[in-house]
């Protein structure tokens, strides 16, 4: 986690003049939950706003809902934030962190810490690789691995 925020403080310190675009985005997430105690589906949808710091350099927040897909679950809400920058045109690396709701009456809540890769397919569609490591409260931690798909605006 230090050299990424390293790395992302050096490239900010290293950018150009600040963008002008912003952007604001949904996703629809699918992928997989897993732990000493179980592996599960997941899916759910993501929406955000990113600000450009500089060419390279972004900063966002994000609200998220995600669901196991299995029963006895609900819907964990979650709100974070991330910093990212464009590493090859059309291509971010990002790390972040949030905060997650229980998924069940028994679970406790979670601050997740993750990394990612987004990579523009057009000029508004983008794909989306992430992993979040949960520090779940009163359990024993959890991981996920996402996919997504969304559209910028």
């Amino acid at each position: 986690m230090r050299c990424a925020v390293t790395f992302i403080a050096l490239a900010w310190c290293c950018t150009g003049s600040m963008a002008q675009a912003n952007e604001a985005y949904v996703e629809a997430t699918g992928g997989v939950s897993w732990s000493d105690e179980a592996t599960d589906a997941i899916g759910g949808f993501a929406v955000g706003y990113d600000v450009d710091v500089s060419e390279t350099v972004f900063v966002g927040v994000e609200a998220t809902a995600e669901k196991l897909l299995t029963g006895g679950t609900r819907v964990a809400w979650g709100i974070g934030g991330r910093v990212g920058v464009e590493v090859l045109p059309r291509s971010k690396v990002f790390v972040g962190t949030n905060w997650q709701s229980k998924d069940c009456r028994e679970c406790g809540n979670a601050i997740g810490l993750g990394t990612g890769w987004e990579q523009n397919l057009t000029e508004t569609i983008y794909a989306k690789l992430e992993f979040k490591h949960l520090f779940v409260e009163d359990e024993g931690d959890a991981n996920v691995g996402i996919i997504g798909l969304g559209v910028m605006f």
